[in-house]
């Protein structure tokens, strides 16, 4: 039963009404796979974090196992379906000299000497696994090691860009749709230019210009990806620069920036929540392809696009083991970002939110 606050003459007041933000959280807790969804993103944002300080991930490139060493379960299963072992060679029979005694023999006996002398500077080899939990690559890395740094590399392209694009589409968007005019005219005309060419062609060609490196893919995603945005926020601005509140603003002396920035950007925040969202998925795949064919990050580093790229020559070979992490990684945090997008486009939706 609703209870009704009273004022100071008794007469009955409404309840305050809480925010969009507010309303929001209550309905996407309310969303199971939604809410679901938003705790595994987190989980992938701790593991990439603490790749980023050093607690997981950082032996990715030691080559601590032989040679596509196999996971744990199937090298267990092939030593237990073994049933005949190879004995091992007596040393005594192949390197002792036939027909004379080693006491006899000149040469035999200067080559000992040579071999004492030999391994009294032969560092001894270091004895490396033959099965580890996930596997080894070519190199004998660990596999899990790569694909938790490769993770917290794809997440940082996927933040890092996104919010680089959200920040120039709003601003460009913000200044369209507010000043109109010229300068809509002018961005409206460089907003075409960018989506006159296909999206995979201009971020190739970005991608060449600019080299390899983390930095570079970060810059090239965001400067090629900003065009979503900038068409949202330039077409709510022109809806909501005529509202009483704006107007109101303005009567009172309020600047053009501060209209923009502090009266109509922050009823456009959920929409922006939202575009964030859809570009850190997108971005992700798009650092995949670039690093895939050689354009992503640099060769020192790892991400999921350098595993993949690795993977053709595995397969050839029979070691899959190396795509099947990747593709395992990818698809949860890839398929968890998107039930996440549309749990919060239907929980910030102020039509929904005012039933």
């Amino acid at each position: 039963m609703t209870t009704l606050q009273h004022t100071a003459g008794g007469a009955p007041a409404s309840a305050p009404s809480r925010s969009l933000w507010g309303l929001g959280w209550q309905r996407l807790k309310r969303d199971r796979i939604g809410f679901v969804s938003l705790w595994i993103v987190l989980a992938f944002m701790l593991l990439a974090l603490t790749s980023w300080v050093g607690l997981t991930g950082r032996g990715w490139n030691d080559e601590i196992a032989l040679s596509y060493a196999p996971p744990t379960f199937i090298y267990q299963k092939l030593h237990a379906d073994a049933s005949v072992e190879q004995a091992p060679l007596k040393a005594s029979a192949a390197s002792e000299p036939q027909g004379l005694r080693p006491s006899e023999d000149p040469i035999w006996a200067e080559t000992q000497k040579a071999r004492q002398n030999r391994d009294k500077y032969v560092v001894p080899e270091v004895k490396k696994a033959e099965s580890l939990t996930f596997g080894a690559d070519q190199r004998g890395r660990d596999i899990l090691d790569k694909v938790i740094k490769g993770t917290s590399t794809s997440l940082f392209v996927g933040v890092s860009g996104a919010l680089l694009s959200i920040l120039i589409g709003t601003v460009l968007g913000g200044m369209a749709g507010f000043l109109g005019r010229k300068i809509d005219d002018f961005l409206m005309w460089f907003y075409s230019v960018f989506t006159a060419m296909p999206d995979m062609l201009l971020l190739l060609a970005f991608a060449a210009v600019a080299g390899r490196g983390l930095g570079t893919v970060v810059l090239v995603l965001s400067l090629t990806s900003w065009t979503g945005t900038f068409r949202l926020v330039r077409a709510e601005f022109i809806k909501l620069r005529s509202r009483e509140f704006v107007l109101a603003a303005d009567a009172i002396g309020a600047s053009s920036a501060r209209r923009m920035f502090v009266h109509i950007l922050p009823n456009i925040s959920h929409l922006l929540l939202v575009q964030f969202s859809l570009l850190m998925v997108g971005l992700i795949k798009y650092e995949v392809i670039l690093s895939f064919l050689g354009f992503g990050v640099d060769v020192r580093q790892v991400s999921w696009g350098s595993m993949l790229a690795e993977v053709p020559e595995e397969l050839l070979q029979g070691y899959w083991w190396q795509l099947a992490m990747v593709v395992v990684f990818m698809s949860v945090l890839v398929t968890a970002f998107s039930m996440l997008t549309d749990a919060l486009r239907d929980a910030l939706d102020p039509r929904a939110a005012a039933k």
